[in-house]
């Protein structure tokens, strides 16, 4: 693993911890959880009764970044949580856990149209993880939400952008309806300016 990787690691728990602290209070388990090396431990949070659920999200996270996959179930939720911070520090020890199930679960939440106001950090996960699944779900996700006047605008914009960097062909067709969209135009001409040639 390299230095760089390390340092995002790094920034990505110091945030968790900074936020979660406040959340923790005094209590003696915020220390032993940001402290200890015993996986072991770590993995009985996610399973015990009645933990709080900073507890299991500094457990989560720290299991998901050394690769532990006892992490999973419990980052996917929190993926899908209420607070977008949560999501983003989930998003990031689920790259890192590097689980086969994180793709599939990640497109199911995407593309839960029950589910939409959370949807923008699995979209750019999906993005990250370049997975077979990705562009579907980015595709499928966009096109239900190309309305003028949709409110969750913010998550077809992320699936703009993920698409282009996806630079897929199969992508183009809902690109080019996002066209006239308000909010989505710019962006969307910008993601078919990195598609291939020709489809």
């Amino acid at each position: 693993m390299s230095a760089d990787t390390l340092s995002v690691m790094d920034d990505e728990f110091r945030s968790l911890t900074d936020r979660v602290r406040d959340e923790a209070g005094e209590s003696a388990a915020y220390d032993r959880l940001v402290a200890t090396d015993d996986d072991e431990e770590l993995a009985e949070v996610l399973v015990e009764q009645g933990r709080p659920l900073w507890a299991r999200e500094i457990a989560a996270f720290r299991l998901g970044c050394s690769g532990d996959r006892r992490a999973f179930e419990a980052l996917v939720l929190l993926l899908n949580h209420r607070d977008p911070e949560r999501c983003v520090s989930a998003a990031h020890a689920l790259v890192r856990l590097g689980d086969p199930r994180t793709p599939r679960a990640a497109a199911a939440l995407a593309t839960n149209a029950l589910r939409t106001a959370y949807a923008v950090h699995p979209v750019r996960l999906l993005t990250d993880l370049r997975a077979p699944e990705s562009v579907p779900a980015l595709v499928s996700t966009l096109e239900r939400l190309l309305n003028p006047d949709e409110p969750h605008w913010r998550v077809a914009l992320a699936c703009v952008e993920g698409l282009g960097r996806l630079g897929d062909g199969a992508a183009r067709p809902v690109l080019e309806a996002a066209l006239p969209h308000p909010r989505l135009g710019g962006a969307a001409a910008e993601a078919l300016s990195r598609l291939p040639a020709g489809r």
